[in-house]
């Protein structure tokens, strides 16, 4: 019998969010059937899933015989520091590596942050970023943070700004685009977004700002700034104007992807990258201004395009 005591990092929890990653390895079947049945006890009285744990609750939980496969657990990694201190951190995620794992991925940045710092009571991520993308990704170190950085985000408090670069001339004049969208699963269960007239009862209106940074004879390199943060929205707004994003394999040109992968840069990525974040910081509320280098890959591809 395990007898746990909430600290600060599971205040505010929900009972069975809390014992899913205390109960590394138990099937989410089985800690919602010890729920049910009553053997999981916050102090000494039985207790919902949706229950929200306080410091000091103590959660009592049954015996359980653990089976955690050894493939599946995460390596420890650390990720480029682009800012911490003792309420946050910032990293430079690499293109390539999931958020978090789910949906065919066994692990992500979280679990691997996770391992790399045991003794770490609480880390969270604040939002997310496609797999394909790199850059600025937040994670909370402290449950308050997480609240304030996430209500940041939600009402428009974070100002987010991606390098992309797409193919063609991107118009001088196209400053804005404000199109909605709607998200879809494939015939194969795949997550795809699709644009949708205005009035469509599916889609959600979504905004993103364009800037030139700088041109090519085939290609335009843009920062977009996004005021609505929809899954897949800069990708599919840039699609949908006729500017693919340079190696995006469910949006883009798939021929002039595999060319790229052959070519003097053998570029081989999706070249989205998430460069410039600010937003207040969660305790101060200081302006905390954020910013990650084009990665060295998009920048080779840059340079051979000059």
């Amino acid at each position: 019998m395990q007898h746990l005591t909430v600290d600060e990092g599971g205040a505010g929890q929900r009972l069975d969010n809390f014992l899913i990653k205390v109960l590394k390895g138990a099937p989410k079947t089985l800690v919602y059937r010890i729920i049910r049945s009553g053997e999981v006890r916050v102090n000494k009285g039985r207790a919902a899933a949706d229950t929200r744990l306080e410091v000091g609750d103590e959660v009592r939980v049954p015996p359980l015989r653990l089976t955690e496969k050894t493939e599946n657990v995460a390596p420890a990694r650390e990720f480029p520091v682009l800012f911490e201190d003792e309420y946050l951190l910032a990293i430079n995620k690499p293109a390539g590596v999931a958020v978090h794992g789910g949906s065919g991925v066994s692990h992500g940045v979280i679990e691997q942050l996770r391992r790399a710092r045991p003794q770490a009571k609480f880390l969270e991520l604040v939002h997310r970023l496609d797999k394909e993308t790199s850059g600025i990704l937040l994670i909370a170190k402290k449950r308050g943070a997480l609240v304030a950085l996430q209500d940041y985000f939600r009402h428009r408090q974070a100002h987010k700004t991606y390098a992309t670069l797409v193919i063609g001339a991107w118009p001088e004049q196209k400053k804005v685009i404000d199109v909605a969208l709607h998200k879809y699963l494939t015939a194969e269960g795949e997550r795809r977004v699709k644009a949708v007239a205005q009035d469509d009862d599916a889609g959600r209106r979504s905004i993103s700002i364009v800037r030139v940074v700088q041109r090519y004879e085939q290609y335009s390199l843009l920062d977009v700034t996004i005021k609505t943060g929809r899954t897949h929205q800069i990708r599919v707004h840039l699609s949908h104007e006729g500017h693919p994003i340079v190696g995006d394999d469910k949006y883009g040109d798939f021929a002039l992807n595999k060319q790229l992968a052959k070519g003097d840069a053998r570029f081989v990525r999706m070249f989205l990258h998430a460069r410039y974040l600010r937003l207040p910081h969660p305790v101060t509320g200081e302006d905390l201004v954020l910013e990650a280098p084009i990665p060295p890959d998009c920048q080779a591809l840059l340079d051979t395009l000059s």
